[in-house]
């Protein structure tokens, strides 16, 4: 056995640590280039703390998820006012942009360069600017990942910008600045976070580090997801969803996802639809037909006990069976509302074209057995 382990060169995690922001930046640089979302009093706090300690900065919004124009806008504006770090406080989209941009303040070339699918998929050569990353919501882990998910508006479709040397100088993750949350962000971003546990967990290139990682963030989600929902300022179960979103970061960035994000990744491309929207929706059928491929094609495979312990954890039933899991999620897919496809302008007649890009999809590699068109097709009937 052998396998690689990589991540953020310094983790800080625990709630009111946003407030050493100022002195770690004011290490790393002297201006710094702030990615946020569209909700700028999420990040007062943070500007606040960089004023005091004598940091400059230019904030660049990015109202929706990134895209490849979004990133050279920022690239552009970054290098126009000699900014020397970047620090993405916000979501996923934020946080992906950053780590882009500050990949290409360092290197020479176009993006499509650098870009999977779309592009050449060349290296990049040499480290990225300073990177801090601060997460507002609890589902992507993004501040522990290597790679920033790109829209191309061009090629309608979702790509990665993939590299070491994008791992964010710092993780800076504080479960308070996930407080103000809305219950259907909550909801969505939560399950991104338990599909991110579960597939890398179920994933043909899972190793003993990331299952320890995974094990752990089920259970954290399983006690926490619906209270976080219910109750937004509930601190032990935001912290769990900070937690589990954290270790699925470090999970995914380390072992390899599978179909449900096969299909969300392009699909993202497709429609203006939410990148946890999309795996929430696909998780239980996904599930579902995973065993039943592993079951009829690799009877003997190891996965199918792996489905059995996710059953035993998220329902907290020594006896259940992998079949119980699959209700577990269907259940809490009801429970928070999670909206069907045709609610986010998927149709019939899209089947075909989602299929094919997604049979392509980098994750798709990652799902535990090989699934036929018409078992892909099938998901996307039950999920519509």
């Amino acid at each position: 056995m052998s396998f690689e382990f990589a991540t953020a060169t310094k983790i800080i995690f625990g709630s009111g640590s946003i407030r050493q922001i100022g002195s770690l930046a004011a290490k790393m640089g002297n201006r710094a280039f702030i990615v946020t979302g569209n909700d700028r009093d999420r990040g007062a706090i943070l500007l606040d703390l960089l004023k005091k300690e004598g940091v400059l900065f230019d904030l660049f919004c990015v109202s929706k998820e990134p895209t490849t124009t979004i990133v050279l806008e920022g690239v552009a504006q970054a290098k126009k006012t000699n900014c020397d770090m970047v620090i993405g406080c916000g979501g996923g989209s934020p946080i992906d942009t950053g780590k882009a941009i500050a990949a290409l303040l360092n290197n020479e070339g176009e993006l499509l360069d650098y870009l999977e699918v779309i592009g050449h998929g060349k290296p990049l050569t040499k480290p990225s600017a300073p990177y801090i990353a601060i997460p507002t919501t609890a589902g992507t882990g993004a501040e522990v990942t290597r790679n920033a998910v790109l829209g191309s508006p061009e090629h309608q479709v979702k790509v990665s910008l993939r590299s070491p040397s994008m791992l964010p100088s710092l993780a800076l993750i504080d479960p308070e600045l996930t407080y103000s949350m809305p219950p259907k962000t909550t909801a969505n971003t939560g399950l991104d976070a338990f599909t991110h546990l579960l597939e890398s967990f179920v994933s043909n290139q899972a190793n003993p580090l990331t299952d320890g990682i995974c094990r752990e963030g089920l259970h954290y989600v399983a006690r926490s997801l619906v209270k976080a929902f219910q109750k937004g300022d509930d601190g032990k179960a935001r912290e769990d969803m900070a937690l589990a979103s954290f270790f699925g970061g470090l999970a995914l960035a380390n072992a390899k996802l599978g179909a449900v994000h096969g299909f969300a990744g392009p699909m993202g491309g497709m429609f203006d639809a939410p990148h946890g929207a999309l795996c929430a929706r696909f998780l239980p059928f996904v599930m579902e037909t995973n065993l039943r491929a592993l079951t009829a094609r690799l009877p003997n495979s190891p996965v199918l006990d792996r489905y059995v312990e996710v059953a035993r954890i998220v329902t907290g039933n020594p006896e259940a069976q992998a079949a119980d899991g699959i209700g577990w999620a269907q259940e809490i897919s009801d429970a928070l509302h999670i909206a069907p496809l045709a609610e986010l302008g998927v149709q019939k007649n899209d089947f075909l074209r989602i299929v094919e890009k997604s049979e392509n999809a980098s994750s798709m590699k990652g799902n535990p057995v090989a699934l036929t068109r018409e078992e892909l097709t099938h998901v996307l009937e039950q999920a519509l």
